[in-house]
């Protein structure tokens, strides 16, 4: 695979980006469903299965929202593994204990910055982080925090949006992510800014081979490779953490 050159990496502010989240979050998965007709649900189930998850394993979800990810990897992992899900938004975290509990499903809900985790080096068998990492303002050093705490053999799991290259669906697409998907956000939410923000972080944010090369350049991975869904309107990364 020919490695590309990456396009810079915007660096998001953290407190407009969690002030911007709280707006949104009452009506967050409302949106979701309604701007992917449901399909996020399947990508973070893809997500699971090639994270290679098991019975028992230990998982940490970064930046998990109302914990849609931490609840579809619980359900993989079941009662012998444990599931933590983590938000530096606590507004969006609100909703995510009652969520799990609702399907009888024990998971930890805790405030964390992904950039800055505060366990110990080599705890999780899986790290994930879905639709989060493009809004960090140093999606490097993310990367490294998660790699960190993963354990050696374990998975570093990136689900994210990135730009479609399809011929004939890129202009489809482009359509709809710039004239529809921002109207459409805007009156489910009421913060029609959030959608034209999170349109463009995702045109601009690199995916592919570029992504690839920031995961590379973490040292801590002994393998890296993605995985395109649904035409490349997002991309499954998958990173092993080295074993020496």
């Amino acid at each position: 695979m020919t490695m590309q050159a990456s396009e810079p990496v915007q660096s998001p502010q953290p407190e407009k980006i969690r002030s911007m989240f709280a707006k949104v979050a009452a009506n967050y998965d409302l949106a979701n469903s309604v701007l992917s007709l449901g399909v996020h649900h399947l990508w973070r189930k893809n997500l699971v299965r090639k994270s290679g998850a098991q019975p028992g394993d230990s998982v940490l979800d970064c930046a998990t929202g109302t914990g849609d990810l931490a609840i579809e990897f619980k359900r993989h992992v079941g009662s012998s593994g444990q599931v933590t899900g983590t938000d530096f938004c606590e507004e969006m975290l609100r909703p995510a204990p009652c969520k799990a509990r609702d399907r009888k499903l024990d998971i930890r809900f805790e405030t964390a910055d992904v950039t800055a985790l505060q366990y110990p080096d080599n705890s999780f068998d899986v790290v994930s982080i879905s639709f989060g990492i493009r809004n960090v303002a140093d999606p490097l050093k993310a990367l490294q925090e998660m790699a960190r705490v993963t354990k050696p053999g374990g998975r570093v799991m990136v689900l994210e949006f990135g730009q479609v290259t399809l011929p004939g669906f890129d202009r489809l697409y482009s359509f709809y992510s710039t004239q529809v998907l921002p109207i459409i956000g805007g009156l489910v939410t009421g913060q029609r800014q959030a959608y034209d923000y999170l349109q463009k972080s995702s045109a601009n944010f690199p995916c592919r081979e570029s992504f690839i090369q920031l995961m590379q350049q973490t040292s801590q991975f002994s393998s890296s490779e993605y995985f395109p869904l649904t035409g490349g309107v997002a991309y499954i990364y998958r990173g092993t953490k080295k074993t020496s």
